[in-house]
């Protein structure tokens, strides 16, 4: 049977994987990319593993990139991010995936959409999920995007080129707000009369945050453990539809259940000990927050860079409940090390009080990408008909 060929990248960014393509290879018809994107990923899949794709299976390792140069003077390129579900022909680009973010500025090197005569670049990236700019820094070798170095992320083996996203005005990339419901704690009712309090903040991602002892868990547990808790999923999907409506973003329960990406949930903690994925144990002393997310209706491996960002800026506002948990005395200009499955996250905010409003001004935090294959990725015609 013949296969249609769509020329791409398989990329590394952070601790996720995915497809980049440039936008001139795909249709001017944004309404046929989902149709491209499920049947390059393996999706649907209702095994979940995505097999007759490239794909892995998780939400994490089920993402593309579309990238090209920009018509704004303010930015090099325009990046659109798609999570591709696994088990049904769902396509979200409601939100970013900050981990994919940082192959934007690489790629863009390599494939000379952005020139760099220099050993370091500065890409100016324009994300239109969220109609937000990124910063990408990063060094240069030889005029390719370098990728030797002595940076250790959690959750990815070996070493790699830092790169540095900053995030510019990240507040409101979702609801146009940095507060929502204009508070900073609510209380959300589900169909049950079952009251929460939560924090609804949106900053680079949407996400409610809610803390672990309020669902009867303390955040160490392991992503497999939560997702084997089916009583808990079914409250947690529920109250992330219920803070949807809530937020503004969605108007009824269902269509909060089919848009799956925003708004993430959060669970939060005070510092306690807990272990990463390999078993080793991360010391409460090491962190500052300890926090698990559902991220397309499975916890995350990791953390979304989205919602560690939105973590870290909810983490100074007071009387949120991200403020209520982290570590006491802290500095708003401190580092916030959030402690996750795949181990430690560093990510800085800034965050002010201005004319009795919050604002978040930016934040930032380092990764390292890789270029995994170029060529093309192949898709049965029948998938196009």
């Amino acid at each position: 049977m013949k296969q249609i060929k769509i020329p791409a990248v398989f990329m590394r960014g952070g601790t996720s994987k995915g497809l980049v393509i440039h936008r001139h290879d795909l249709p001017l018809d944004m309404k046929k990319w989902d149709q491209i994107f499920t049947a390059a990923l393996g999706s649907p899949d209702i095994y979940m593993r995505q097999l007759d794709g490239m794909g892995g299976g998780l939400s994490s390792l089920s993402k593309v990139c579309i990238i090209g140069p920009s018509s704004r003077v303010d930015a090099d390129v325009d990046y659109t991010f798609a999570q591709v579900l696994i088990n049904t022909s769902h396509v979200d680009y409601s939100a970013i995936c900050g981990n994919m973010t940082s192959v934007v500025g690489p790629f863009s090197i390599d494939e000379g959409i952005v020139s760099c005569n220099e050993s370091n670049a500065t890409v100016r990236i324009y994300n239109t999920n969220t109609n937000k700019i990124i910063l990408a820094h990063f060094p240069v070798d030889d005029g390719k995007a370098a990728v030797e170095g002595n940076l250790v992320i959690p959750g990815v083996s070996g070493k790699g080129a830092p790169l540095r996203l900053e995030f510019l005005d990240p507040g409101g990339a979702t609801t146009g707000k940095l507060l929502p419901t204009g508070n900073c704690k609510d209380i959300l009712t589900l169909s049950n009369g079952k009251k929460f309090e939560v924090s609804m903040v949106d900053a680079s991602n949407a996400c409610v945050f809610i803390k672990a002892s309020d669902i009867g868990i303390n955040a160490a547990e392991s992503p497999d453990k939560l997702e084997n808790n089916f009583k808990l999923m079914e409250l947690l999907s529920e109250m992330r539809s219920a803070a949807s409506i809530a937020m503004g973003i969605t108007k009824s329960k269902e269509e909060a259940f089919n848009k799956t990406t925003v708004p993430f949930i959060a669970i939060v903690n005070s510092p306690i000990d807990s272990k990463n994925l390999s078993g080793k144990i991360i010391e409460h002393s090491d962190i500052d927050i300890l926090a698990r997310v559902i991220s397309n209706r499975q916890p995350h491996r990791a953390l979304p860079l989205g919602v560690s960002l939105c973590m870290g800026v909810a983490a100074q506002i007071q009387g949120s409940v991200v403020h209520e948990v982290k570590r006491k005395n802290m500095n708003n200009s401190d580092l916030i090390r959030l402690g996750m499955p795949s181990g430690v996250l560093n990510v800085s905010a800034l965050v002010k009080k201005i004319d009795d409003q919050w604002h978040a001004l930016s934040g930032s935090f380092y990764r390292t990408q890789r270029r995994l294959f170029e060529g093309h990725v192949l898709i049965k015609a029948s998938n196009l008909d």
